[in-house]
């Protein structure tokens, strides 16, 4: 693995590419460019593309009553001006100035909401129309208000007059010239990958030669096979970058073929590799296991994107390019991370999490990671990506993977991984009955010279779960009693699984009526500590965590069993027997 110093210069020169990048958007928003967004006005919408987004009436109504509930994060106006509002929150103002809340809106289908969103759209263009800078001019921003713009243009236009009606359509033209003209310059990413989705809806849904239609179908097309990979995964790792992409590229399938227009066949291929992927990361209950940035799943969400899905039958169980495993039989589902890091400039809200798994039984979740607090303080993030926030082993309370704590990169970067697993070979165990598979990473190796290989076995139509945990170094060495050897293995449970002791000293993982699974492991007792669960929907929610703490060059190899029991009631959860630490005592 290369080390923090080896990857230095590549971090400098992300950085100096993204303040490159900074700069030339500062030139193209100024006045030395801003007059090529001028130009010709659309005559009209020629169609408006479907939103597959949840929608809620109420949310409709609590607008027009001046409560902006968005983000994770409500503002009362009290009568003023959205847009002008003195608010801190960036996911807020992102949310706002992206206008995806228009759905609902277009939910409510009363000619008071039609007011209300034309309403809000002449407040927008005579607030931030004129200007371009700040949030409401972000690229990415930008590149979502194009896309709701233009799928909710029936109800922001329904009954409006005839100079609104050109206002809006100047607007929108202005926006698609300087969205075309940043694409190149946006991070890369899903951000990029979303600006040629948006110039894809434009130039279908508005009068355009068949040039500007072919030139976004090709700057879409190189996206999407750079982007995503052959197994239907994205780059950055991130299942909810899946779901959120799939959400914008099937509206975009049907509004080429609502046009007349063939969509390019890496278009079709992306979604049909797409579909199995996020069925891949899906538990039996609905939700998407929680690996690099994925946090709170809302089911619905899920289920209508997958209605789209012709693919019928069981998930696939092996992702090697996305770098992920599953096993499932007899009700019970695990999802392994067995990846490498993603690319730097991709790995803004990637984790440290290899070789760590979540179990599902039924639509109970057991075993978790932390996952992220989508709408929370950013204070959180930093736990929430560390290896000790994730169902697997750490290396002295350290992270697998490194992040950088430079203020000027992180500010630039959205704190990057600069080092992790670059070697994570991975192989398949099934066997009649069983399912498994057995892979090691190489990210401690650079400091402490071990590597960790994990194995896990399910069996007995999925009653149990069993695990090997190793240790070694290169060339496959007992690891030596050097003081930098201590490991601590964790297995996070979800907050609404109890766990407590069994008459046998087992530790037992129950939740109401459904099913319950014991922890065992011979070699040595196992303690309860702390943990914080990062993915509820309300936020950060206390629960419990199982660790194994020896040292490696005592017990090289450590075997346990998560074994499924009848349904029983469970006693009082026991109090945890230690306080000592959450996630670590040493900082990522």
């Amino acid at each position: 693995m290369a080390s923090a110093a080896g990857n230095a210069p590549r971090l400098w020169a992300l950085v100096a590419r993204e303040v490159w990048r900074r700069t030339r958007r500062r030139l193209r928003a100024g006045p030395v460019y801003r007059w090529r967004y001028t130009g010709r006005t659309p005559e009209r919408v020629l169609i408006a593309p479907p939103d597959l987004r949840l929608a809620d009436p109420q949310i409709a109504l609590e607008i027009y009553y001046g409560r902006f509930p968005l983000a994770g994060h409500l503002v009362e106006t009290g009568g003023q001006s959205p847009f002008q509002m003195p608010v801190v929150h960036r996911g807020w103002l992102k949310a706002l100035h992206g206008f995806r809340w228009l759905r609902h809106m277009r939910a409510a289908g009363t000619e008071l909401a039609a007011a209300n969103a034309r309403a809000l759209v002449s407040d927008w263009i005579a607030t931030h129309g004129g200007k371009i800078s700040g949030t409401a001019w972000d690229p990415a921003t930008t590149a979502r208000r194009i896309i709701a713009w233009l799928q909710h243009s029936s109800v922001v236009l329904q009954g409006a007059e005839f100079p609104f009606y050109r206002t809006f359509l100047r607007s929108l033209a202005v926006q698609i010239r300087y969205l075309r003209s940043m694409a190149p310059e946006m991070p890369d990413g899903s951000e990029r990958l979303r600006g040629r989705i948006a110039l894809a809806f434009a130039a279908l849904s508005l009068p355009a030669p068949g040039s500007a239609i072919r030139s976004a179908t090709r700057n879409l097309a190189e996206e999407l096979d750079r982007q995503i990979l052959p197994d239907g995964g994205h780059i950055s790792r991130n299942p909810l970058v899946v779901l959120e992409l799939l959400a914008d590229l099937l509206p975009l399938r049907h509004t080429y073929a609502n046009q007349g227009e063939t969509p390019p066949e890496a278009l079709i291929g992306a979604i049909e590799r797409m579909l199995p992927a996020l069925r891949f990361f899906r538990h039996q209950d609905g939700s998407l296991a929680r690996f690099n940035g994925m946090g709170a799943t809302i089911q619905d969400r899920i289920a209508a994107v997958l209605r789209h899905d012709d693919t019928a039958g069981a998930p696939l169980l092996h992702a090697p390019h996305s770098g992920y495993e599953r096993l499932s039989m007899g009700g019970t589902t695990v999802i392994a991370d067995t990846g490498m890091v993603p690319p730097p400039d991709v790995s803004g809200h990637a984790h440290a999490g290899c070789l760590s798994f979540e179990l599902s039984s039924g639509r109970q979740h057991y075993v978790v990671n932390a996952g992220v607090d989508d709408f929370g303080a950013d204070d959180f993030r930093p736990l929430a990506r560390a290896t000790a926030a994730h169902s697997t082993a750490t290396l002295n309370d350290t992270s697998s993977a490194r992040f950088s704590h430079s203020a000027r990169v992180n500010g630039l970067l959205r704190t990057p991984l600069v080092a992790g697993p670059r070697h994570v070979p991975s192989q398949r165990t099934d066997a009649d009955g069983t399912q498994g598979f057995v892979a090691s990473h190489d990210g401690y190796v650079s400091r402490f010279g071990l590597f960790h290989e994990r194995e896990l076995t399910l069996s007995d139509g999925g009653n149990l779960l069993e695990g090997v945990d190793r240790f070694f170094r290169a060339g496959g060495e007992t690891p030596r009693s050097n003081g930098r050897d201590l490991v601590t293995l964790r297995f996070h449970i979800h907050p609404e699984t109890q766990l407590y002791r069994d008459g046998q000293g087992r530790l037992v993982l129950a939740a109401g009526g459904a099913d319950s699974w014991a922890f065992s492991c011979d070699a040595m007792p196992a303690d309860i500590e702390e943990s914080i669960f990062f993915a509820g929907l309300g936020g950060p929610r206390r629960t419990s965590q199982i660790t194994l703490s020896f040292k490696a060059s005592e017990i090289p190899e450590i075997a346990w069993q998560l074994t499924r029991t009848r349904v029983v009631e469970p006693p009082r959860p026991e109090a945890s027997h230690s306080t000592r630490t959450i996630f670590g005592d040493t900082p990522v």
